[in-house]
């Protein structure tokens, strides 16, 4: 892929956000959407790490917040469920391929196929759809100083106002970070905790993002974006990362995914 072009450019900067359709073949979109296929097919779970995935704040303290499955996912393959899927005892109350919101964090790290598509950047998951309430991608991916992180969110089918598309509102990255999940003290009742609050947002100044199939959309750190929930009968499955520009950049210390002795962050070019 060639570099932005100067309309590009100061586009992406006015938003926050910038479209460019095209970026993946069909053929590549269908290997992701199959490779998924077959690891859901073989995912075990067991009962008590069965966690509903969430970006609200007091389900994210309760479940991914309490549960060390969430924690320490950020070098290995784990599964994040839709909400409602599971009974009280934590069956299934849906077939299990329909259940999944979101599949993380190591993909690009030990599955060739997505691997081989990602060049291996920092931090992904596949997306498959599910409500994702307004928030920055720096209240999770904090760096010192801000706007070093960048999202990029691959469409592996078109992305409708039907079926859970991306919403911005145009320009909020230039207000600052609102709140940051940070990880709690040792002995803390749950893992994580929130330095901050989101204000309550005009949900009139969100834009609607349709896509197709194959399009990249580039994520400013700082942009305020949500996905409404899919209650279509046709899925929206995305693949999501997140890349960081290393120089002169501290990643925080405070942020919950960290960089392990199995898996540090990669560096995209060298």
């Amino acid at each position: 892929m060639a570099g932005l072009n100067p309309s590009q450019l100061q586009k992406f900067q006015e938003d926050g956000f910038l479209v460019l359709e095209g970026f993946l073949s069909a053929d590549e979109c269908v290997a992701m959407q199959q490779r998924i296929g077959e690891i859901v097919a073989k995912m075990d779970v067991p009962l008590h790490c069965r966690t509903e995935f969430s970006t609200q704040e007091e389900e994210q303290i309760r479940a991914q917040g309490s549960t060390d499955y969430f924690l320490s996912s950020g070098d290995k393959i784990r599964f994040f469920f839709e909400k409602g899927v599971f009974d009280k005892k934590g069956n299934f109350l849906v077939p299990p391929e329909k259940s999944v919101n979101k599949i993380g964090h190591a993909l690009h790290a030990y599955d060739p196929v997505f691997r081989s598509i990602t060049h291996s950047p920092k931090v992904q998951q596949p997306h498959l759809g599910g409500e994702v309430t307004p928030h920055q991608d720096a209240t999770f991916l904090y760096t010192e100083p801000l706007g070093r992180v960048l999202g990029i969110w691959l469409a592996l089918e078109d992305a409708t106002l039907e079926n859970g598309c991306l919403w911005f509102i145009p320009g909020s990255h230039t207000s600052g970070v609102s709140r940051r999940m940070v990880r709690a003290p040792a002995g803390s009742a749950s893992g994580i905790s929130f330095l901050g609050s989101e204000p309550d947002r005009d949900n009139s100044l969100f834009v609607p993002t349709p896509v197709r199939r194959g399009a990249l959309v580039l994520i400013h750190g700082e942009v305020v974006h949500k996905s409404e929930q899919n209650l279509s009968a046709r899925s929206r499955q995305a693949y999501t990362f997140h890349l960081m520009d290393t120089s002169g950049t501290v990643w925080s210390p405070e942020n919950w995914l960290q960089p392990t002795a199995e898996l540090p962050f990669p560096p995209l070019y060298t």
